[in-house]
């Protein structure tokens, strides 16, 4: 099949990549093509089949010499699936498929905690000169334009920031100790083969806070004071003191706003013309969204699903950081 009878890839971009196609593999015919997932990253990704084997095509949003680098570095490592091919100029990458089984019902809670605390020390184990923008900025930036949107506002909103602010004042922002890191580890970019995990969508990887990349497994992983010993003794080596395991907290609570602010940006560009954002915060939280996802009622590519998780995370940030826990670990990051 030639990609010229595919609607699926843009038409200004089907020369160059007929031509990743060719030099990869010495043909540009492909027998399927279809639309994969996506993370925080604005690429579009393809399942292609090419001489009956399957790969994944991605096609960056914006070519750049620096984007496809934390791709060859982490493929390089054995962490990422293979990358058979790339194209930095016009942001073309293909890599092997893995055909992915349901990780939470292949491995035990505590097995697949260990298993994605190794990975963690695999992934801030590799070099990497690639630097990003600053967190502390970041956040401050998600947070402003949330602000300005006018969309959600109210008690929870106001404690949510307070709180933020006592973050701000206390959490060691300029920590030299940066380590090449993931920084979108949602389970979406989590797969398992059956034998090992790989990750995937590597987009917005750059050097960072290691405890990014911890926060955010442990938020989608984590659901115990036993896994998370698990999570921290196996990727401290059993060195996981009060300072770090105080600082991981923290985070996670940071990476929930993160990803809250993600979910709100994301709400806004798909609400319907007609709707009014729906204001209440009462009752809504991960597992009550959690539910509804399971159930098939709710889905994160609609306009309900996204703002649900977005009150849902920022709603369990807040109950966190209501927690004498909370104060105790600002109080250890003196």
């Amino acid at each position: 099949m030639s990609l010229i009878n595919s609607s699926l890839i843009p038409t200004s971009r089907i020369a160059a990549v007929e031509m990743a196609l060719l030099q990869a593999f010495g043909t540009s015919a492909v027998t399927d093509i279809s639309l994969l997932a996506g993370g925080l990253s604005a690429s579009s990704v393809y399942k292609i089949v090419v001489h009956n084997k399957p790969y994944v095509l991605k096609l960056n949003a914006h070519a750049t010499a620096t984007l496809p680098k934390p791709l060859v570095l982490a493929a390089a490592a054995g962490i990422a699936p293979p990358l058979h091919y790339q194209d930095i100029e016009n942001g073309i990458s293909i890599s092997g498929f893995i055909d992915s089984k349901p990780i939470r019902a292949v491995l035990a809670p505590d097995k697949l905690i260990a298993e994605l605390a190794g990975t963690l020390k695999a992934i801030h184990s590799v070099p990497c000169e690639v630097e990003g923008d600053d967190l502390q900025g970041t956040i401050d930036g998600m947070i402003d334009r949330f602000r300005q949107t006018n969309m959600l506002s109210g008690p929870v909103f106001d404690e949510c920031f307070g709180h933020y602010e006592k973050i701000r004042d206390k959490y060691p922002w300029k920590d030299t100790n940066k380590v090449f890191s993931h920084n979108d580890l949602n389970p979406s970019n989590i797969l398992y083969d059956g034998e090992r995990i790989w990750i995937i969508d590597w987009d917005v990887a750059f050097l960072n806070d290691q405890y990014i990349d911890l926060a955010n497994v442990a938020n989608f992983f984590v659901h115990t004071g036993e896994q998370e010993s698990i999570l921290l003794n196996k990727y401290f080596d059993n060195a996981a003191d009060d300072y770090k395991t105080a600082r991981f907290f923290v985070m996670r609570q940071v990476c929930r706003i993160i990803y809250a602010m993600l979910m709100f940006q994301v709400a806004v560009q798909s609400k319907p013309a007609d709707y009014i954002h729906n204001q209440e915060m009462e009752g809504i939280g991960l597992k009550e969204f959690g539910a509804l996802m399971g159930s098939g009622q709710l889905s994160l590519a609609a306009y309900e699903g996204q703002l649900m998780y977005g009150k849902a995370l920022l709603n369990e940030a807040v109950h966190q950081m209501r927690s004498p826990r909370f104060a105790i670990s600002l109080a250890q990051l003196v």
